[in-house]
């Protein structure tokens, strides 16, 4: 099922927490690395929980994690590791936590050999995503395939994310995505 047919299914208070997101951030491309790494460790921390759950918190990730800002997340010791574990704003889950941490780190190292996360994308773009699952697994932690799926549909590099018939869909074509070119 698509996330557009999702939301329409959802009751009126569920459905004002994904109508933002739908609307004005699934399927559109994300240019700013700290956002994408943002996107990826949200996704990561839905797996087993509702995406409901996610959004609701967001503005708790993102303060808990300083904007998603990949430098310092990857600069994170054990003191961070505990504060995260404790903040009840966010999904508290070690393994979660660690991989945010050293997603961050191996998002530095792909900085510096490519420029940027989004140029190291935009290198292997296009790939099946089977091709995607095994070289996100190869090098990040906690990404299996439907995180991996959900992290390329809502950033543009896998078709899908909208149907055609969805007012989303244009508006998404008009950012240019990379499944599109």
């Amino acid at each position: 099922m698509s996330y557009c047919s999702y939301i329409k299914g959802l009751s009126a208070s569920e459905e004002n927490i994904h109508r933002d997101y739908h609307d004005n951030h699934y399927g559109f491309p994300i240019v700013d690395d700290n956002e994408l790494f943002c996107r990826l460790m949200l996704e990561i921390n839905q797996a087993g929980l509702s995406w409901s759950t996610i959004l609701k918190k967001q503005e708790n990730f993102r303060k808990a994690f300083h904007q998603f800002n990949i430098r310092k997340v990857a600069g994170y010791g054990e003191k961070d590791r505990e504060r995260l574990l404790n903040d009840a704003g966010i999904i508290r889950n070690r393994l979660k936590i660690n991989a945010a941490i050293e997603n961050a780190r191996v998002i530095l190292q792909l900085q510096k050999e490519y420029g940027s996360f989004k140029c190291w994308l935009d290198r292997h773009h296009p790939q099946t995503k089977e091709e995607w699952v095994r070289l996100f697994k190869r090098h990040f932690r906690f990404t299996g395939g439907e995180i991996v799926n959900e992290f390329l549909l809502s950033t543009g590099y896998l078709p899908g994310a909208h149907t055609p018939d969805c007012p989303v869909y244009k508006k998404v074509l008009k950012h240019k995505p990379a499944w599109s070119r």
